[in-house]
This record gives structure tokens, C-alpha cells and sequence, in this order.
């Protein structure tokens, strides 16, 4: 627990020392995860300072005997590594709705329910000088409460394309 705090207090130091950059006002684009199952979001960016933003996704998810829906609210902290290059780090939460159906020859068993969870996100982007693109790569952990299988925590790797406006 103590790794935890400590690790949480350096990113908060890391947040308000960070170098000064251009990130996108405003992005809009696709985001394809793994969490659960394979899915896609349609996520939407803010930038609010030189180096904080909001991201909003809402996507599906897809496995096995599982469909679920998702929405994804993010604060993230942008730090610039060379160039287009930027990583950056946030927190937040989200809700979701899921169905399961299972069915094994004769027998089939059906739920649906929803839970809420909080996530942060990790990862690395590209953002074009020439084409209003960006493109980006994450690691976004979840942790909550009513899953359909009761596995209260989730790892979810996600690619992004978004357009820059």
C-alpha cells in the first residue's frame, strides 16, 4: 500500500513539473481494446491546459458469451519525450452495461447486469505535423464491482486513431 501512495504522489510531482508542449485541442477518434473481450470506442479528447486533458470513450465489448457496453471518463497528464512523441498518464472511471449467454448442448444460462469501476490509463502517442492525426497506444487497468463473472479487476490494451481539430 505504501508503493502505491508513493507511486500515486511522484506522478502528482511528475503532473505539475511536466515540460511545456502542444497537445490537441480538440481529437476525435477509434479506439480498439482488448478488456474482456474485443471491442471498439469511439473516443473523444479535450485538451484543458498546456498539458492536461479529458477523454471520453464509448465503446462495445465482444467475447465468448459476453457483450458488454462501456463509457470511460478520463484526466490525463501529457508529458513531451521528442518531437510528435508524448506519453501520458491519467485517472478516472467508468460504467457499463453487460449480458451474458451461455448455452452447452441442452442447458443454457442468461444474466445481464451493470457495474461501475475506476480506471487509469498509461501510454504513448504520436501526434503528425503534417496531417491533423494522432495516433496512440495504452494500457488501461479497471477495478470495480459487478462483473458478470465476478473478476473485479480488468487490463484492457488499447491502439487509437484519432483526428486532431
Amino acid at each position: 500500500m505504501k508503493k502505491i501512495i508513493l507511486s500515486a504522489i511522484m506522478l502528482l510531482g511528475l503532473a505539475f513539473t511536466a515540460q511545456s508542449q502542444e497537445i490537441a485541442k480538440n481529437a476525435i477518434g477509434v479506439r480498439l481494446g482488448d478488456n474482456n473481450g474485443f471491442g471498439g470506442e469511439v473516443s473523444y479528447q479535450r485538451g484543458l491546459f498546456k498539458n492536461n486533458r479529458l477523454e471520453f470513450d464509448l465503446g462495445w465489448r465482444n467475447s465468448d458469451n459476453v457483450d458488454a457496453v462501456k463509457a470511460v471518463a478520463l484526466y490525463q497528464w501529457v508529458w513531451n519525450i521528442e518531437g510528435g512523441f508524448n506519453w501520458y498518464a491519467g485517472v478516472g472511471g467508468g460504467l457499463a452495461a453487460w449480458e451474458y449467454d451461455y448455452r452447452y448442448y441442452n442447458s443454457r444460462y442468461n444474466d445481464s447486469g451493470t457495474y461501475v469501476f475506476a480506471a487509469g490509463d498509461v501510454g504513448i502517442e504520436y501526434g503528425f505535423d503534417k496531417v491533423p492525426i494522432l495516433l496512440s497506444l495504452d494500457v488501461r487497468p479497471e477495478i470495480g464491482s459487478g462483473y458478470y463473472d465476478d473478476d473485479n479487476f480488468g487490463f484492457d490494451v488499447g491502439l487509437a486513431v484519432k483526428f486532431k481539430f
